[in-house]
């Protein structure tokens, strides 16, 4: 086999949406794949060539991310895919080791991903960063507790998702940096969100919306399906599938979930990709009926140690070396200082100094959005103190409320 790799044009396109296709097993209508050619950046993807044939490639998007304290620029890496007739040959291995290599010279030091199965990734250095749930709620079990916010102030109205859309920019914009891991979309990435043709709608109905708001204008948007059903006996049986709800404020939150659990002809709402630390959690009074499912969600890389750890902020003062292992990206094998408040951080270079404990790139990366404490990895034997107390301070100091959650799959 003749191995190339080199970034994707516009030609190489066609040849990638075959690739696609055959490794997930998928068929995308026309529409999602013009969308998609729009969201990412040919010219940083990779492709694989066997001679001239392209069996695989790496594709990205790059987009300003909320970190904790702040926001970072970050690559989404996506559509990660090999031929299945040359699976097992080191083609992934390739790609991935030579993206994270062109990021860093590109001044590059976060990467970020969903994962298509959770055990490929972090071979190559990302960690589990944030979780997810999935709810499946029947309405008849959704009452909320007794002190649940309200405010009278607050009205809802019913809206066409097209016409409302800067409505939902405004909205989703205002709440951006309230959690690690929502990141800044596109007109482009709204189009894909907003997108209702019938291939998008599945076995339900039409995208639906609704807004929440007082005088002072929108306070949240609630996107939703509803799929229409009647037992054998003509008893309402109706789902209403969840596609996004947002509120800047507990009582907004609130009412836009009463909106949604309480829509006539409906006894189940689901809702998939909802954050780890949901509000909705604390407000059903009984949180037994939210039926919940555990997924992983975004995975993060941090691909150049010394550029990522200064751009987010840390929960408390910590000083600490660190010795980072890091086979795919040799350039962070190495030994460095992390000094931080709650304010300002700095990282350095610390060959010299002994490690106060020993962290694997991935679960360094799997912390550094806040989400995932270094102390429970430690227990489970996947992080060496080397002083005593070390790993307890570093888990703190990187510690973030709330929790990370993307919320959306790029």
């Amino acid at each position: 086999m003749s191995l190339s790799l080199r970034s994707l044009t516009e030609n190489d396109y066609p040849a990638w949406m075959r690739v696609d296709e055959e490794a997930f097993g998928n068929a995308f209508p026309p529409h999602r794949w013009e969308l998609f050619k729009n969201l990412v950046e040919l010219d940083r993807s990779l492709g694989a060539f066997d001679g001239e044939e392209l069996v695989g490639a790496v594709c990205l998007c790059g987009f300003t991310m909320t970190v904790p304290g702040g926001a970072a620029p970050v690559a989404g890496v996506t559509a990660v895919a090999v031929l299945p007739s040359h699976r097992r040959r080191g083609i992934l291995s390739g790609l991935m080791t030579r993206q994270l290599a062109v990021l860093r010279e590109q001044g590059e030091s976060i990467a970020a991903l969903y994962a298509s199965e959770a055990a490929i990734y972090g071979r190559f250095g990302f960690g589990r960063a944030a979780d997810t749930l999935t709810f499946d709620i029947p309405t008849h079990r959704s009452a909320f507790v007794g002190n649940a916010p309200v405010d009278p102030s607050l009205r809802l109205r019913l809206v066409d998702p097209v016409a409302a859309r800067s409505t939902f920019e405004k909205v989703f914009e205002a709440g951006l940096d309230s959690r690690p891991g929502l990141y800044a979309r596109t007109q482009t990435r709204w189009d894909s969100v907003l997108s209702d043709q019938e291939s998008d709608r599945g076995d339900a109905g039409v995208l639906r919306a609704v807004v929440v708001e007082d005088d002072g204008g929108p306070r949240g948007y609630a996107l939703f399906r509803i799929k229409p059903s009647f037992t054998v006996h003509d008893v309402p049986d109706g789902e209403l599938r969840l596609k996004e709800l947002v509120g800047l404020d507990p009582a907004a939150y609130a009412l836009l979930w009463r909106h949604v659990l309480d829509r006539d002809l409906v006894t189940r709402v689901t809702a998939g990709m909802r954050p780890s630390d949901d509000p909705l959690i604390h407000l059903l009074a009984e949180p037994r009926h939210l039926n919940a499912a555990w997924l992983d969600e975004l995975w993060i890389r941090v691909v150049d140690v010394e550029r990522a750890l200064p751009l987010r902020r840390y929960s408390a003062p910590v000083d600490v070396v660190i010795e980072v292992e890091d086979p795919v990206c040799p350039w962070n094998a190495r030994r460095w200082r992390l000094t931080a408040d709650t304010q300002q951080a700095r990282c350095v270079p610390a060959d010299d100094a002994e490690a106060d404990l020993v962290v694997p790139i991935s679960i360094l990366s799997a912390a550094y959005m806040g989400g995932r404490p270094l102390a429970a990895t430690q227990a489970a034997g996947l992080v060496r103190e080397t002083r005593e107390g070390a790993v307890r301070r570093l888990s703190t100091a990187m510690s973030w409320d709330p929790a990370p959650w993307a919320g959306l799959v790029f």
